[in-house]
């Protein structure tokens, strides 16, 4: 199910005067942060301008993956799927969670090699991912066999139901206290002498001392109206779902031009690399320059374009009062129009790679919009600028896997805990201090 501007509305608890934590955006990231701190017995509102995981958070892919992650993200992701694993336990597993494994299938032996660097950091992190053969690929992919060299292939990786996950993630949250408010969009934040003491809903104020934004593609606007410069970029990604179809794979495979994931309902769901866009506007060129060993890094797998509403993206509005009805308002549920150039690679890369289900229908196809930052790493910090502002975003399509790990180091981040990893990489200042871009490993 894909929400809309229409969906209704299903979470809709009274605006309190108070709480302890208050946290914008109900995406995977602020529902596991506001999770994790219910269940530490502190008073959370959990605030979304449109529905519960609305957004990227119920979009994409729905793997839950340690394969290919950036080395600081690891550990994190490890937590994660444990978690995920014991998420499925409290709700009966309705969120369809399984541990069956990612394969990256290699057409060549070079391809295959560059695989095989992953290996020492899955080794350094008791991580479970091995090369495979050709023929040992063809047993788990039943399509076409010897077209691969290999692939790499991690067993413990898992997959889950993003539409229905995040939700049940949500309803275990008021069983623990939490208060979520849908359609209701926190315009700014109030403070005193600089320090958070609450925010500004379009419903009406709340007092709190601590505020976390987890604002996924719209965080970097609502910092733009604090007066803080957050480079943030969005890109456009493509997915479809076929009817119930034949079981050709149990887990989750990239094979070269098409992604694959079994699906709780008997179909799969679909994605093609390189058909990534990002719609140029003008944040595009104020962080052209920190964006530039990404769009190295990625240019085989991310489309520029200038078409849309060009004017609109040239000349956003960056700043309004807290009276004011804010841009959150006017686009409750980001919901952009499907690529067909995406679509008509995915079957293509179908009928290439696994023909027994190339003639499967799309029963639903959609797309998202991807928070990424320069370095394709997220940002889990503190802002300096306003002491008791948090901020969890730019997960750059890694977001729903990771989820409740950096919801959990949020929430200890915000109850003043030592830290479960280390968490330099996702700094801040990371993008003002003159710290290299070392870019993650993308989209």
């Amino acid at each position: 199910m894909i929400y809309s501007n229409e969906s209704p509305v299903t979470f809709q608890d009274p605006l309190p005067e108070k709480v302890d934590v208050a946290i914008i955006g109900a995406g995977v990231i602020g529902t596991s942060t506001a999770y994790y701190l219910a269940r530490e017995g502190h008073t959370v509102l959990l605030c979304d301008k449109g529905r519960v995981a609305g957004e990227q958070s119920s979009r994409n892919w729905g793997w839950i993956r340690q394969q290919g992650r950036d080395e600081a993200e690891l550990p994190i992701v490890i937590d994660s799927i444990g978690e995920w694993q014991q998420i499925a336990a409290k709700v009966d597993n309705d969120i369809g969670f399984t541990r069956q494994g990612v394969l990256y299938a290699a057409r060549t032996e070079q391809e295959l090699a560059g695989y095989e660097d992953w290996l020492r950091i899955a080794d350094q992190h008791q991580v479970d991912s091995r090369i495979l053969t050709g023929v040992e690929v063809d047993e788990l992919v039943r399509g076409t066999p010897g077209q691969w060299a290999g692939a790499l292939y991690t067993p413990s990786d898992g997959r889950a139901e993003p539409f229905k996950a995040v939700p049940a993630l949500a309803r275990l949250l008021r069983q623990e206290g939490g208060l979520i408010r849908e359609n209701c969009a926190v315009r700014t934040i109030e403070t005193t002498g600089g320090n958070v003491q609450g925010v500004v809903t379009e419903d009406g104020p709340v007092r709190a001392d601590t505020v976390v934004c987890a604002g996924g593609a719209w965080s970097g606007l609502f910092f733009a109206n604090l007066g803080i410069n957050l480079p943030q970029l969005t890109v456009r990604a493509t997915v479809a779902r076929t009817a119930p179809a034949p079981n050709i794979l149990d887990g989750n495979a990239a094979l070269a031009e098409v992604a694959l994931r079994r699906r709780q309902d008997g179909g799969y769901t679909v994605a093609s690399s390189g058909t990534n866009e990002h719609f140029i506007g003008a944040d595009s060129f104020r962080y052209l320059l920190k964006y530039l060993p990404a769009l190295k890094a990625s240019v085989r797998y991310l489309k520029l374009h200038f078409g849309g509403d060009l004017v609109d993206r040239l000349t956003p509005v960056r700043s309004w009062q807290s009276d004011a009805v804010s841009p959150f308002e006017h686009n409750r549920v980001l919901n952009p129009e499907p690529s067909a150039k995406a679509l008509r690679k995915m079957r293509e890369g179908l009928a290439r790679r696994v023909p027994e289900i190339a003639d499967i229908p799309f029963a639903e196809s959609w797309a998202g919009m991807i928070d990424v930052m320069p370095d394709v790493v997220p940002v889990m910090d503190a802002v300096d600028q306003y002491p008791g502002l948090y901020l969890a975003t730019g997960f750059s399509g890694h977001g729903f896997g990771i989820g409740p790990g950096a919801g959990r180091i949020m929430a200890d981040m915000v109850l003043g805990k030592p830290a479960r990893h280390d968490l330099s990489r996702f700094r801040f200042n990371r993008f003002w201090d003159g710290t290299p871009t070392v870019v993650g490993p993308g989209l």
